[in-house]
């Protein structure tokens, strides 16, 4: 776990990874290209892809966002095949470069393999350790290299059980797209932690970590990859496989919250239906009376809406999120930091001026970019501001895949429910409501397969899989984006 120059706008949880694979359409690495792009959000540090004739395997990995790392398109016009997988990175394992760009592949006994990986393995160090004790020699500090390593070593009699045997030694949350020269082959761990859907267009199928990306290919979504399941794709179809003991499900609740596209189905439901009953609820919860209803956009316009439509408050729209902010700002200086809000939002002042103002967030990390809002808010005439969250206090650290702060970067993790107030006065509003532990998973349930479990470790410190005591005390006592 390396540490990595903090972000500009490092106040947000950031996004894991994103992953996309196609097997069966003669242009496997444009479909692939455009199915990247559907799933920019999820990663925005490197981009890559894997495609095989298959025969021979073509690659391309770069650093940026996906338009920049394909150069627009032209860097995909020799990637010939018919399969590929692709990846978006943001690291939560292994620090920003080159090396860690995904997918990876390597040429071994059984011929080719290439991986990309959308999760956080909690295990790795010592496996690593210990293949290094052993002779092994890693490129990368990714822990998907690892797993790479222990297919690579695994006497399984075929590809789909040297992964299974890998994979039952690692510890973690991963959906992982592996590709062989004529397989492509699809895993989730048993818990589900990560998201991982299934499309299917004439005889071509899809998996991503998303439906938002079958839909540029008008892709049919058939289904999940369940927990714990492994999916295998080749000419003769699925196959379905369920290799692992079986765990209790453990979705990422933020996936519902914050990081799935609104126009995305995950976990069997679409994100925009739940994120406007976390609003409704909301509402209910923390009732306030107002003038309008604004949201943090854009993240949290879904939310705002159904507080709107519960309270009966119109909802406006306050603030201007500029789009076009790159990645210049990872700098450093306290002025540049101070500017930070001012350059990503600016307030609509004829829509403030002299209102009492509901502003909607989907979650609170720090606090410093709540702050400076709730103030630019006021700058721009606001008779009052009232905070309210769509989702509980963060107040642990996440080991699956998220890059959240350590705890003691987490402004709730400061304070219980007694001392709210504390952020309260922190970020300045008048008001300070979040969505209750049991409303969200109320909601959550009557929304989800009867058999869904959540992940809320970040929330209620509960974690589905312990992470080892050197993990811990990384995150506790240090900043980890590793």
């Amino acid at each position: 776990m390396d540490d990595q120059t903090t972000r500009w706008d490092d106040d947000e949880p950031h996004e894991e990874c994103g992953i996309f694979g196609v097997y069966g359409h003669p242009r496997a690495a444009e479909v692939t290209f455009l199915g990247l792009y559907a799933l920019q959000h999820r990663g925005q540090e490197s981009s890559g892809m894997v495609v095989s004739d298959g025969e021979v395997f073509r690659t391309h990995r770069a650093m940026g966002l996906v338009a920049e790392a394909y150069e627009n398109g032209d860097r995909i016009h020799s990637l010939n095949g018919h399969i590929a997988i692709g990846h978006n990175r943001y690291s939560t394992t292994g620090s920003s470069n080159a090396a860690n760009a995904q997918p990876f592949k390597i040429n071994y006994k059984r011929g080719l393999l290439a991986a990309a990986h959308n999760g956080n393995l909690i295990n790795t160090g010592t496996l690593r350790e210990f293949m290094e004790e052993t002779g092994a020699i890693f490129h990368s500090t990714s822990d998907t290299e690892i797993v790479i390593h222990l297919v690579a070593r695994s006497e399984g009699e075929s590809v789909p059980e040297m992964i299974a045997d890998a994979l039952r030694r690692v510890e973690g949350a991963y959906s992982f797209l592996f590709l062989t020269e004529k397989q492509l082959i699809a895993v989730r761990d048993p818990r589900g932690f990560r998201p991982l859907a299934v499309g299917k267009s004439g005889n071509t199928y899809f998996v991503a970590s998303e439906t938002c990306a079958f839909d540029i290919m008008d892709a049919e979504y058939l289904r999940d990859v369940a927990p714990g399941e492994m999916l295998v794709i080749d000419e003769n179809g699925l196959h379905s496989f369920y290799p692992f003991e079986p765990a209790r499900p453990s979705f990422c609740i933020f996936e519902h919250i914050y990081f799935a596209r609104p126009d995305s189905k995950v976990f069997g439901e679409n994100a925009d239906k739940l994120r406007r009953r976390f609003g409704r609820r909301l509402a209910i919860e923390y009732p306030i009376e107002a003038d309008i209803v604004i949201a943090v956009p854009d993240s949290a316009n879904t939310a705002a809406l159904g507080y709107s439509e519960q309270s009966g408050i119109p909802f406006e729209i306050g603030l201007i999120r500029n789009h076009y902010v790159g990645r210049t700002f990872i700098d450093p200086s306290q002025t540049m930091r101070e500017f930070k809000v001012k350059v990503k939002y600016n307030p609509v002042r004829g829509v403030l001026k002299d209102q009492r103002v509901v502003l909607v967030e989907d979650s609170i990390v720090r606090g410093t970019t709540l702050k400076q809002l709730v103030r630019l808010i006021r700058n721009a005439g606001a008779r009052a501001v009232h905070v309210r969250v769509s989702s509980p206090p963060v107040r642990h650290p996440c080991y699956y895949g998220i890059d959240m702060q350590t705890r003691r970067e987490l402004i709730a993790a400061r304070s219980d429910d007694d001392h709210i107030a504390e952020i309260r006065d922190f970020i300045g509003a008048d008001t300070l409501g979040y969505l209750s532990t049991d409303g969200m998973l109320r909601i959550a349930h009557d929304y989800s397969a009867p058999d869904a479990g959540f992940c809320t470790a970040c929330f209620s410190g509960e974690y589905p899989v312990q992470p080892s005591e050197q993990v811990n005390k990384l995150l506790l006592e240090t900043k980890f984006i590793g």
